[in-house]
């Protein structure tokens, strides 16, 4: 639709003219931001034509109407079904992060532990909840048909009020680069794993005795030859052996957890309150899949049932919460204060079946890194390869070569998994997973349905806030506490 030029009368503020004209300039400009945005999204041009920016975008009835329904619209080859998704999700969820459950009860305490699980579970779940209601109230505001976590996050400042029009791209770089921290410092946790799982073996097998940062150096020309490839559908027989070689780890594992448990009342109930971050960290890190939740919503065939009642996201993380809670709750039962920041390392040293374990665990681990690496390499790439015009294959294996040499050296750093898991999810997954999905829906709701009676929805999330600040500061100042402890001991 065009508009053309007509010549206003002359108004001054006070006059009902002039507000009206002012309120119209307003509509204008939220008009403009929303075209501009989503010509991007559909990767077409947009022009200014009488001093309206049109997309090169045809609208079909439904959006003229109001009706846009952006699930009509979305153009996926092969839609997951809803048991597929809850596979993706189950294997995005379920990593080595349940082999420190343990460790973070540890850190709390028996029953406080299983309650606290269950309880920041929950919270977690809600805030992914809220992050898809607000990704689908976006997309019919902006008529596009799916939305990633950082575009929720950018959208959401553009449908505010114009004064946070200027923040909708520090919100996607802020989204983008927790993201890319939280996954490098996967990748970080993943090498400090591997080596200390075959340092253990290594020791009881050919009695030698190396320090482990020698161990995390071995592995940098494996993880940078694995790392070249490029391709998800080559890395996909690595996540085949991965999960594998994972899910016999693990059930190998729980059989001597359960092996002569001790009773309940030998462990204590709650710990001191000072241990309570690392706590928090370590469940965080273990449960928080955020990242993996709006590309798995965005390629399903029936994306209402992710959220419905009960839905794939309910079905999927009660099994998820109940299986963290489970492993950490007998783990620490059997072992106690003796529990290490893998439980894998617990096992029984003139046991080859138990060494087998950390073997298989170890080697899974390491074929994971490769898809956690993905990620984060293609959110970094994509910003950067526009910088450049020529050489792109040979620049793109260079930046891969320093990423993956980063993550080994902070390894060497940080030897110690316990407050590095903590730091990762204090710091990281506390702004994802509570913080952004917060603040996301209070800017969505603002005026469209708004608050909520007694501001219920604005209270509501301004705890969920706090919370995530609690936890991202008091979690962030133990793990670092922690880490100089070992660095300089």
């Amino acid at each position: 639709m065009f508009f053309c030029k007509k010549t206003q009368p002359v108004t001054t503020p006070g006059t009902k003219s002039y507000d009206k004209q002012k309120a119209l300039s307003k509509s204008e400009l939220s008009s403009i931001v929303f075209t501009n945005y989503k010509a991007e999204m559909h990767n077409v041009s947009a022009h200014t034509v009488a001093g309206s920016t049109l997309p090169l975008v045809q609208l079909n009835k439904d959006e003229e109407t109001g009706s846009y329904n952006p699930f009509e619209h979305r153009k996926v080859s092969h839609p997951t079904t809803d048991s597929e998704t809850l596979i993706h999700l189950l294997k995005g969820s379920l990593g080595s992060g349940i082999l420190s459950m343990p460790l973070a009860f540890a850190n709390a305490g028996l029953w406080f532990g299983l309650f606290a699980t269950f309880a920041i579970g929950a919270i977690c779940t809600y805030c992914v909840h809220i992050l898809v209601k607000c990704a689908h109230v976006l997309s019919r505001r902006t008529q596009v048909p799916s939305l990633g976590y950082a575009d929720v996050a950018e959208t959401a400042f553009l449908a505010g009020h114009e004064s946070l029009h200027k923040w909708s791209r520090l919100a996607r770089f802020l989204i983008n680069f927790f993201l890319v921290v939280d996954l490098i410092g996967c990748c970080c946790i993943y090498n400090v794993f591997v080596a200390t799982n075959i340092k253990q073996v290594v020791e009881v097998y050919f009695d030698v005795h190396l320090n482990i940062r020698l161990y995390i150096l071995m592995l940098l020309v494996p993880l940078i030859l694995i790392n070249l490839i490029r391709s998800l559908k080559y890395l996909a027989p690595f996540s085949l052996i991965a999960n594998s070689l994972m899910g016999v780890g693990m059930g190998i594992t729980l059989y001597y957890i359960v092996t002569d448990l001790p009773p309940v009342a030998d462990q204590y109930a709650a710990a001191d309150v000072t241990r309570w971050p690392m706590f928090f960290g370590t469940v965080i890190f273990a449960l928080e899949g955020i990242g993996v939740v709006m590309p798995l919503e965005n390629n399903m065939r029936n994306p209402t049932h992710f959220i419905g009642c009960p839905g794939v996201l309910n079905i999927g993380m009660s099994f998820v919460v109940t299986l963290y809670a489970l492993f950490g709750f007998l783990g620490f039962l059997k072992y106690g204060a003796a529990t290490e920041g893998s439980i894998t390392l617990n096992l029984p040293l003139d046991d080859k079946l138990a060494q087998s374990v950390k073997l298989m665990i170890a080697l899974s681990i390491f074929l994971t890194y490769t898809l956690q690496f993905y990620v984060p390499m293609e959110i970094i790439w994509k910003n950067v390869k526009g910088n450049f015009n020529e050489h792109l294959s040979a620049i793109e294996y260079s930046i891969r070569i320093g990423l993956v040499t980063l993550t080994v050296i902070i390894a060497i750093i940080i030897p110690n998994l316990g407050p590095f898991i903590t730091l990762i999810g204090a710091v990281c997954l506390s702004t994802l997973g509570l913080m952004f999905p917060a603040i996301i829906e209070t800017i969505t709701y603002w005026d469209r349905p708004g608050m909520g009676r007694f501001n219920w929805r604005l209270i509501k999330n301004g705890l969920l806030v706090v919370f995530g600040i609690i936890g991202l500061l008091t979690g962030t100042y133990v793990s670092i506490e922690e880490i100089t402890h070992t660095f300089f001991n």
